[in-house]
C-alpha cells in the first residue's frame, strides 16, 4: 500500500493488500515488468553469436532427434511421434522452466529487493514473461513443420494409409489453442508467484521443485498417449492433473490423430479402435480448459495473498 505526503512519498509494504491492489500495482509498473523481461532475455543470450536463434534451433533439433531415435530406430507405435511429443513438450517446458526460474526470482535479486520499492511479484512474473517469449519462438518452429506437412499432403500423392499416420490439423479444434495458452499462462504465473515467496523462507523449495516436476512430467501424457492413462484410471482422474487438459487440447488442435494405426499404442475404444486422444467434441476440450483457467485464477489470487503476507520480512530473510 502506498501513502503520500506533500513533502515525501512513503511506500508501506502491508500484509493486507487485496488481489485487486496487486493487479492495479502490476499494471502501474507494467513498464518495469517489460524492462525486466527484456533484461532476462539479454542476460540469457549475453555474449552469444546466434542469440534468439538458439530458441529456434532447440525445437528443430528435438524434431530431428525424436524422429530418428523413436520413429526410425525404435519404431514407436505412435505415428508422427516427433510432432506428437513436441506439441506437449513445448507447453511442459514453458511451465517447468518458468517455474524453475521463478523460484529464485526474489532470492536471486536480493540486492534489488532491499534497495528500492516496486511490487516484488513483478520479479517472478518477469521470469514467466521471458520464458513465454522463448515458448513463442519454439512454437513457431513447430507450426512451420506442421504447415509443411499440410502442404506435403496437398502436393504429394499420399496414400490413405500414409495419410492416417500424418498430423491432422482440424480447423474445428484449432481455436482451442487460445484458451489453452491462457490457462497455461495463468497456471504458470500462479506457481511462479507462490514458489518465489516460499523459497525466501524455505530454500529447499528449489530442490524439492526439481523432484516434483520430474514426477509431474511422467504423470502427464506427453511422451505417451493419453489412452495409456485412460486404460488404467477413469477419464476424470486423468484430468485432475491441470497440465493434462492443456496438453490434450494442444495435441488435438495440432497433432489431431485420435485413433492409432493397427498395432499402435493407445487404449481400446468402444468402437474397437485404439485411441490416442479423447474422441470428444471441441466443447469437451474447452470445458476442461475453462475449469483449469478458473482454478489457476483462484490459485493466482491465493498466491498474491500469500506473497503479501510474506514480503514484509523479505529484507530480514535475504
Amino acid at each position: 500500500m502506498t501513502t503520500a505526503s506533500p513533502e515525501t512519498a512513503t511506500n508501506v509494504i502491508a500484509p493486507r493488500r487485496s488481489v485487486l491492489e496487486h493487479v492495479t500495482q502490476l499494471w502501474r509498473y507494467r513498464e518495469l515488468l517489460g524492462n525486466l523481461v527484456r533484461k532476462e532475455l539479454k542476460v540469457k543470450y549475453k555474449g552469444s553469436s546466434l542469440g534468439f536463434l538458439w530458441s529456434l534451433l532447440n525445437p528443430a533439433m528435438y524434431l530431428v532427434v525424436f524422429y530418428i531415435a523413436f520413429q526410425i530406430v525404435l519404431g514407436a507405435g505412435i505415428p508422427s511421434f516427433a510432432v506428437f511429443i513436441l506439441t506437449g513438450l513445448l507447453a511442459w517446458n514453458f511451465f517447468s522452466i518458468a517455474a524453475g526460474s521463478s523460484v529464485n526470482a526474489i532470492v536471486g535479486n536480493s540486492s534489488l529487493v532491499n534497495k528500492v520499492y516496486f511490487p516484488r511479484e513483478i520479479l517472478p512474473l518477469a521470469a514467466v514473461g521471458a520464458n513465454l517469449v522463448h515458448f513463442a519462438l519454439q512454437a513457431l518452429v513447430l507450426l512451420l513443420v506442421i504447415a509443411g506437412v499440410e502442404i506435403f499432403k496437398v502436393v504429394a500423392d499420399v496414400t490413405p494409409e500414409r495419410l492416417a499416420t500424418l498430423p491432422n490439423v482440424d480447423v474445428a479444434y484449432l481455436w482451442l489453442l487460445v484458451p489453452a495458452l491462457v490457462a497455461l499462462l495463468l497456471l504458470t504465473s500462479a506457481f511462479g508467484v507462490f514458489l518465489s515467496c516460499v523459497n525466501v523462507y524455505a530454500r529447499d523449495t528449489q530442490h524439492l521443485l526439481e523432484l516434483a516436476l520430474l514426477a509431474w512430467f511422467w504423470m502427464t501424457p506427453i511422451i505417451y498417449p493419453w489412452g495409456l492413462q485412460a486404460a488404467k484410471v477413469p477419464t476424470w482422474l486423468t484430468l485432475v492433473n491441470p497440465i493434462t487438459p492443456i496438453v490434450l487440447a494442444i495435441q488435438r488442435a495440432l497433432y489431431g490423430i485420435v485413433e492409432a494405426p493397427p498395432g499402435g499404442i493407445g487404449v481400446q475404444g468402444q468402437a474397437g479402435v485404439v485411441l490416442q486422444l479423447p474422441p470428444e467434441s471441441p466443447l469437451w476440450y474447452f470445458r476442461n480448459l475453462v475449469i483449469v483457467a478458473f482454478v489457476a485464477t483462484v490459485l493466482l489470487g491465493l498466491a498474491f495473498k500469500l506473497f503479501a503476507r510474506l514480503e514484509g520480512n523479505f529484507a530480514e530473510e535475504l
